[in-house]
């Protein structure tokens, strides 16, 4: 595949960081298990931000050019008292197909670092919302052609109309939603008037 952009389908198995989409390698289920990163002895504070280096390598099995910690759904990494670690995530939204399968990431992961102990919480308050998308997130999203959510989830405007999204290939601003739903539930479907090329939009959630 030398020379072509990585895709959805390849993102989680491509062996080099693409220029077109800046895919990083990634796993998620099965795969996680192949990496190999280990944390070491150390103080609290540095073990925590090892495992969410860690936990920065689990993706999204829905949108795989995100981690989990691009989605903002890691809610706290901390040491308890007893010595055992705590991890919370926050599912995307209720019923999401995802949920179990990144769990099973990350449980992976943790076993794989030597971590077979920690606890895994599911932390349900507050909800989780699309404004805790990362910047990053953001600018990988618009770099594999997602448009990434353009208004705050408490905007008035979105009782009675769709989101003005600029397309993620051109910039422009005239294009139009053709489905409420796109690839997955928490996308839409558009497509630009200027390019004519269609393109996913991650909802305001």
């Amino acid at each position: 595949m030398a020379g072509a952009a990585c895709t959805p389908s390849t993102w989680v198995t491509c062996s080099r960081k693409c220029s077109t989409c800046s895919a990083p390698i990634r796993a998620y289920a099965g795969e996680v298990g192949t990496m190999s990163a280990v944390i070491k002895p150390g103080g609290a504070a540095a073990r925590e931000q090892a495992i969410r280096a860690l936990l920065a390598e689990v993706a999204d099995p829905e949108i795989p050019v995100l981690s989990i910690v691009d989605l903002g759904i890691v809610r706290h990494v901390r040491f308890e008292a007893d010595g055992r670690l705590h991890v919370g995530i926050t599912p995307t939204y209720s019923g999401c197909p995802a949920t179990e399968v990144i769990r099973t990431a990350v449980r992976t992961a943790l076993d794989a670092a030597g971590l077979a102990d920690a606890v895994l919480e599911e932390v349900l308050s507050p909800p989780w919302t699309s404004e805790w998308l990362t910047s990053a997130a953001h600018a990988k999203l618009e770099a594999c052609g997602i448009a990434p959510p353009q208004e705050p989830v408490s905007s008035p405007r979105r009782l009675w109309n769709a989101p003005l999204v600029p397309c993620p290939r051109c910039g422009s601003r005239t294009t139009e939603r053709v489905s409420e739903f796109g690839s997955t539930p928490c996308k839409a479907h558009y497509r630009c008037s200027a390019c004519r090329e269609p393109f996913d939009y991650f909802k305001c959630l």
